[in-house]
């Protein structure tokens, strides 16, 4: 038995050594060498050289340019060729039939397949019998090698309740066909309608590719047009498809918020901040088209992949009630979970329809766009302003942060105009209204005296007064997915300039969103919450996690800090906020059967103190006890009431 064993082995061994004789052999007859070296020279891109390796009716032109534009149309590249089998042809022992493997990347991936060829003796040595099926094992002559995009679908962005606020869909593409038109297609009507010239619609007309029956699109108009569709219809000639576009719903009120897309790339807003996990993956698909047009097999297919779909914290109905309250004005409005830090709505007005941009706008409605005087789309929401009154319960915090009062202290009364000292010259702090009563923290609120704030930053002094705002974020980048501007608070190098800074003017500049966070702080007891703007699921505050960067796929609260005052300052200020709404000037803010915290701002900019042509930014940012808090600007308001103009319009959103 044991001899059998080893006479066995020897057999396979021997075996073994004489398929890999027959293997090494094959690659190099003088068959398989001959056509290797022609792939070689495709490889090499030899287009016309790989014709001498070749029998074929077809001419050396036609040869070369349907192997340049089928391998180069596919991308082909990495072409690698092992020769499997050499069998002599049973009718020709001139012929020899080799099996190879073809393997190559291509731009729908890597493609392998085996096929065999005939190679015919000759003088000069072996050559291909040349045919299309040399290329691909299923190509005849008359068929074609097509490559075709599979359109990915961009991810849609949704508001917390899973309502799309920009996605994929369709709208209308207008267009002409010549052989419909006849004398009474009235080109100049059409033009109007569609916002063009006539120039342009026989321009397009006239373009090479237009045959008798081609469909010549002019412009896409929105599904919602219907009134224009119909009146389109009625100009002979035309024809009206449906055609993909990306959609925003919601218009007006959130373009500025979502911005637009164009070709599958975010320009603005969060289709651009986004932009890498909305865009899709195109796919790729090379395949054999048969002479009727049909496709006869797939060579390679690279599956296309959809974008992601973003769902955000935003709540489209306050984000609604914040736009229409505000449309005709220059503002913004930031509405906010103080809990969680969830941004329910993020406004800036007036805007404009991100759809107007997508199906496509004219040269002159572009401009008008660009060049009129209120920036439609300027994102007022990411910028900085002159905060006003909306600062002072922020310097009353940090006065008592740092000691420098307390909420009872009385500053002492001095009428509606006020200076520190003689140096000052011709400057003064002005207030409104007196009020009876002690000047503490409280009445100062409630009645918003510049006078008492002005004091209060003298107080806490330049150098507690910066390092409280910095505490509060003052001179911090806030980590947002959109680009947020710094609040800053300037030099602060003279007693007025820290008395004016303490009512927020002289230099002080604040971003609304970074106001919300500041708030925050007074209604969950001092903590400041970081502002999300991604959905997370259960999403709570039991976990006071303190980062300055958001992770917005965690289910814990983020704070940009914890306790930046202290539990007593922020039930304080939250205390006096509720009576400025009870009986103060945010008392048109009030709702019945609700408790209301808020504070109005009024801010000058002019010139000077005596400039008497310059204009006021209103301010009002008020919170409740469910979680909800906004904060709204206003520009130009100094003929509307100033910041009152507000309290009606942000009221609605706590109704």
């Amino acid at each position: 038995m044991k001899k059998f064993l080893i006479v066995l082995l020897c057999i396979l061994v021997i075996a073994g050594i004489a398929v890999g004789i027959i293997v090494y052999n094959t690659n190099q007859t003088e068959p398989s060498v001959s056509l290797k070296e022609y792939f070689e020279k495709l490889s090499n891109g030899e287009y016309e050289a790989m014709y001498d390796y070749v029998i074929t009716d077809t001419s050396k032109e036609d040869f070369v340019t349907r192997i340049k534009n089928i391998y180069e149309g596919i991308e082909a590249k990495n072409i690698a060729t092992t020769v499997l089998t050499n069998v002599e042809d049973e009718d020709n022992s001139n012929i020899v039939n080799v099996t190879y493997n073809n393997s190559m990347d291509t731009v729908a991936g890597n493609m392998n397949f085996m096929n065999t060829v005939k190679l015919q003796k000759s003088d000069d040595g072996y050559k291909i019998l040349w045919d299309s099926s040399v290329i691909f094992p299923d190509l005849k002559e008359d068929y074609k090698v097509r490559v075709t995009t599979l359109d990915s679908t961009r991810g849609a962005i949704y508001d917390r309740n899973d309502i799309a606020i920009a996605k994929d869909g369709e709208a209308y593409s207008v267009g002409l066909v010549p052989r419909s038109m006849d004398d009474t297609t009235d080109l100049a009507k059409l033009a109007e309608l569609l916002g063009i010239t006539e120039e342009t619609i026989n321009n397009a007309l006239n373009a090479e590719y237009v045959k008798e029956d081609t469909f010549v699109p002019l412009r896409k108009i929105s599904r919602d047009e219907q009134d224009l569709k119909n009146e389109l219809l009625k100009i002979k000639g035309i024809l009206i498809t449906d055609v993909e576009a990306r959609v925003y719903p919601y218009k007006e009120a959130t373009s500025i918020l979502t911005g637009y897309a164009q070709d599958d790339e975010g320009k603005t807003g969060l289709e651009y901040a986004y932009n890498d996990r909305l865009k899709g993956e195109d796919g790729t698909e090379i395949y054999i088209e048969n002479a009727e047009g049909a496709k006869a097999k797939t060579l390679a297919i690279k599956e296309a992949k959809d974008g992601e779909d973003i769902k955000t914290t935003i709540d489209i109905n306050i984000q609604q009630k914040l736009y229409e309250g505000f449309k005709d004005d220059e503002g913004a409005s930031v509405a906010m979970n103080y809990n969680t830090g969830e941004v329910l709505a993020l406004v800036s007005t007036p805007s404009y329809d991100a759809n107007d941009i997508t199906l496509g706008v004219t040269d002159a409605e572009w401009n008008e766009l660009q060049n009129n005087e209120k920036k439609p789309m300027f994102n007022r929401y990411l910028a900085t302003y002159v905060p006003g009154s909306s600062l002072k319960p922020v310097v009353g915090a940090i006065g008592l942060k740092y000691n420098s009062f307390t909420a009872d202290d009385d500053f002492g009364t001095s009428g509606t105009r006020w200076q520190n000292d003689s140096s000052w010259g011709d400057l003064y702090v002005t207030t409104l209204t007196t009020y009876s009563g002690p000047a503490n923290l409280r009445n100062a609120l409630v009645y918003s005296d510049n006078i008492y704030f002005a004091k209060a930053a003298l107080r806490i002094g330049r150098t507690n007064l910066q390092k409280g705002l910095d505490d509060f974020g003052f001179n911090d980048k806030i980590s947002f997915v959109q680009d947020v501007s710094k609040s800053t608070y300037g030099s602060m190098d003279s007693d007025a300039a820290i008395a004016n800074s303490g009512y927020g003017q002289d230099q002080m500049l604040v971003n609304p969103i970074h106001l919300a966070m500041i708030y925050s702080s007074f209604a969950n007891g001092g903590n400041m919450v970081m502002p999300v703007l991604e959905y997370t699921e259960n999403l709570n505050s039991t976990s006071n996690v303190i980062n300055t960067t958001t992770n917005n796929r965690s289910n814990k609260v983020t704070y940009y800090k914890e306790n930046v005052i202290s539990s007593e300052i922020a039930n304080t200020i939250k205390q006096d906020l509720i009576a400025v709404v009870e009986t103060g000037t945010g008392r048109g803010a009030k709702v019945e059967g609700k408790t209301i915290a808020g504070k109005t701002g009024t801010a000058e900019i002019k010139e000077n103190q005596q400039d008497e042509n310059g204009t006021e930014i209103g301010w009002f940012n008020a919170f409740d006890e469910d979680g909800l808090l906004v904060v709204s600007m206003c520009e130009n308001v100094k003929d509307k009431g100033g910041s009152h103009y507000l309290l009606p319009k942000v009221r609605t959103v706590f109704e």
